[in-house]
């Protein structure tokens, strides 16, 4: 059966804020595989700004810009829900964030997470404020609501989501090619010399660096292995808790980053022997993917949306006992460590933006179904 061309307008504005972050890759990503498919005649919304290129979005999608800045343009539409977003009026109307716009079309909005639920004591009241009104009008006026997981499913429906309009849908995985030259030179530059754990993410508390440090010091003396960490300090203590704990490991072997370029971020996982992801929960946790990308095999945890999506190139455990961390990890790099690394490698080529995308045109086309329903 074939469908005429969709209309659609996504809400971009993420894009233009100071650190974009995963969100800001989902809608690069989407977009662009939107765009490909030829059955989707996509624009843009964002706040008024300066004028500038269309950071990442493909050149054929026309940006068009509100009046309002950005925090008063947020503030309107979760407050009092005007003003209606700016350009043509779309058959779809897609909010890929908590920016919700009014229904001035068949809505669908993107929930990644409901941390301010899970962890309100991380965000400012005006933050939790700011998110709770998203979700009430999500509730309320949402045709189709995209997770990327089945934990955040789970939450959403917790939160009073209508499970009947929530589509469950994985985002895709892109990964640069790194050879082995770049690999042997991203080790040179940090000078490490044996074989790695990697872990990368915001160094917050629910990525549960403390345990991982605990399951690397029980295999200081019994492997060769070093620990490598990519990514900012966070917040909640998590850093000085991290600072501490290094204290107690031999200097030469925990290598703290920091935040690198994405083009490095690939070098990181190409060389590492294996990836350990013990966070307590994430609305999905690319960070999996990534890794299983370029060939390396997960120890990351069990009932978590990690699990959801590793397929068998991983090694699950539970993240709060340190032990079975460090079993996990040795496992990862024993014998079993080829078997994972090709299960790895073949589970997140299963993982497009393509296929995300067709999801979410299915999402699209039962918006407007509901849309006219109701």
């Amino acid at each position: 059966m074939t469908h005429e061309s969709l209309d659609v307008t996504l809400v971009a504005e993420q894009l233009w804020q100071p650190v974009p972050g995963g969100s800001g890759t989902y809608i690069r990503e989407l977009a662009s595989a939107l765009v490909a498919r030829g059955d989707v005649a996509l624009r843009a919304v964002r706040a008024a700004g300066p004028q500038g290129d269309g950071h990442g979005l493909p050149a054929s999608v026309p940006i068009d810009q509100s009046r309002l800045p950005r925090a008063a343009l947020y503030e309107a539409w979760t407050r009092w829900r005007l003003p209606r977003v700016p350009g043509p009026r779309p058959q779809v109307l897609h909010a890929t964030t908590w920016a919700v716009p009014p229904r001035s079309a068949p809505l669908v909005v993107t929930v990644h997470d409901l941390a301010f639920r899970r962890s309100p004591e991380h965000f400012t009241p005006r933050g939790v404020a700011f998110f709770e009104r998203a979700l009430t009008a999500t509730r309320r006026d949402a045709d189709a609501v995209i997770v990327p997981s089945l934990a955040t499913r789970d939450d959403a429906v917790a939160a009073g989501v209508d499970p009947s309009r929530l589509h469950v849908i994985a985002h895709g995985v892109s990964a640069a090619p790194v050879d082995e030259a770049a690999a042997t030179a991203f080790r040179a530059r940090h000078g490490i010399t044996r074989p790695y754990v990697l872990w990368c993410g915001a160094i917050e508390p629910r990525k549960n660096l403390g345990v991982l440090l605990d399951a690397f010091s029980r295999l200081v003396e019994e492997t060769d292995l070093d620990l490598v960490l990519v990514g900012p300090d966070g917040w909640g203590g998590a850093a000085q808790d991290l600072r501490a704990r290094r204290a107690a490991l031999p200097a030469d072997r925990v290598h703290v980053l920091g935040a690198v370029s994405w083009r490095e971020l690939q070098e990181a996982y190409a060389a590492a022997r294996v990836f350990c992801f013990p966070s307590l929960w994430e609305g999905f946790g690319m960070p999996v993917l990534e890794a299983q990308a370029h060939g390396v095999p997960v120890v990351t945890s069990r009932g978590t949306s990690m699990a959801e999506v590793v397929g068998g190139g991983a090694v699950l455990i539970d993240p709060l006992d340190a032990d079975d961390v460090a079993a996990g990890i040795q496992v990862a790099v024993g014998p079993a460590h080829g078997d994972l690394a090709a299960a790895a490698r073949a589970n997140a080529a299963a993982y497009t933006w393509e296929r995300s995308a067709e999801q979410h045109v299915t999402a699209y086309r039962a918006a407007l179904s509901h849309a006219r329903a109701s």
